[in-house]
């Protein structure tokens, strides 16, 4: 409890007053506080380990949904596309968390220097939630103490950024963080492919192509992304057009149908309703709604 404590302090401390994510990118981290539960937001996510200080959160990964409360941690361990809401804060006790990216460079220098040890399974759970050990809590807390030395940062932080992730690989999540790091494994394959989806999302493929890129059979291919992100390789290119559409919208007033044929869409009808399904409006509503709030 004594450095789960320190680190709601900490995080409190610097974020003075806001209620949004706040990336610090001198550590590599992100540190967030909210005042109150929030609307779900849609988010891809990159490769993270993510703990909670204080409060509750709600994840949900296509139909898969995920609980996390203060002292435990989740590890996202490729670019996912999710819905994130908080499910737990108020102004006395404020949703505190921290995040700190995965590196896979990182971690395959670790297995190198220790020795990869028991490859696991390949079948891996989308997200995997565990309790945070003292072990896990207390470079953490020394990582965020940097903020107030910030001439430490550059020779401490790799040291700590270090030892965090091998507490990730020595604990309950240890399997999952291991395949971030191997090149050969089917989770590295599949963020191959992922990475190559969220470059060209715009461009049609057929999954023959992209299995082989990454040296998988078409069948196989098809079964280990849908098992590690909840979707198909299709949907999973859905998702990604709709919120980049979303992020263009909101930026600034264009042509809807102008924005859904440059995400990759040849319909306008069908670019709305697919929006819909996934927002809950229809994108010029969406977006009214968004600017209006903005001004209000």
């Amino acid at each position: 409890m004594e450095h789960l404590s320190e680190l709601q302090d900490l995080i409190a401390r610097h974020t003075p007053g806001e209620a949004a994510p706040r990336m610090v990118g001198a550590l590599n981290v992100g540190i967030a506080r909210f005042v109150a539960p929030t609307p779900p937001v849609h988010h891809v996510y990159e490769p993270v380990v993510a703990v909670i200080a204080q409060g509750a959160k709600r994840i949900v990964v296509a139909d898969r949904v995920f609980h996390a409360h203060a002292g435990q941690y989740s590890v996202v361990p490729l670019d996912l596309p999710l819905t994130f809401s908080v499910t737990q804060a108020s102004e006395d006790a404020p949703y505190l968390a921290v995040a700190l990216m995965l590196k896979a460079e990182l971690i395959a220098s670790l297995l190198l220097e220790a020795g990869a040890g028991e490859r696991g399974s390949d079948e891996m759970p989308v997200i995997g939630i565990s309790q945070a050990p003292p072990e896990l809590l207390e470079p953490l807390v020394r990582l965020l103490r940097l903020l107030d030395n910030p001439s430490d940062i550059p020779i401490l932080r790799p040291m700590i950024e270090r030892e965090i992730v091998w507490r990730l690989l020595s604990g309950d999540q240890g399997a999952l963080v291991r395949q971030i790091g191997l090149a050969d494994s089917r989770l590295a394959k599949i963020s191959h492919a992922i990475r190559w989806i969220r470059e060209h999302y715009a461009e049609p493929f057929r999954i023959e192509d992209l299995a082989e890129q990454v040296a998988m059979s078409p069948t196989s291919f098809h079964r280990h992304f849908r098992a590690v992100t909840a979707l198909s390789p299709l949907q999973y290119q859905k998702q990604i057009r709709l919120q980049e559409a979303r992020s263009r919208l909101l930026a600034k007033a264009e042509d809807v149908a102008g924005i859904g044929f440059s995400v990759g869409y040849e319909s306008p009808s069908q670019f709305s309703r697919e929006y819909a399904r996934l927002f809950g409006a229809p994108p010029g509503r969406d977006a009214a709604g968004f600017r209006a709030a903005g001004t209000s």
